[in-house]
């Protein structure tokens, strides 16, 4: 566990993130986060991005896994 100061900045108070952290989340200078306080806890977050059909379709290589799922026995009236 890493531990961090928090100094004055301005008229507020900050905290320092370090580079090797910024760079595993591939975070960058003025990226916006999410800011949550759970009990005594500070939590930071990158917030929910929605993709266009656009960057889905980027992403998109070509393939497609299909997986088959065992529902087990039949439990009650279901049709078969």
């Amino acid at each position: 566990m890493e531990q961090v100061a928090i100094r004055s900045w301005g008229n507020s108070q900050g905290i320092r993130i370090p580079k090797h952290i910024l760079d595993k989340l591939d975070l960058k200078t003025s990226d916006v986060l999410d800011i949550l306080i759970d009990h005594n806890t500070i939590i930071l977050r990158k917030p929910f991005e929605h993709k266009t059909f656009e960057q889905r379709l980027a992403e998109y290589n070509g393939e497609i896994s299909v997986n088959d799922f065992e529902w087990g026995d039949p439990m009650g009236k279901e049709m078969l």
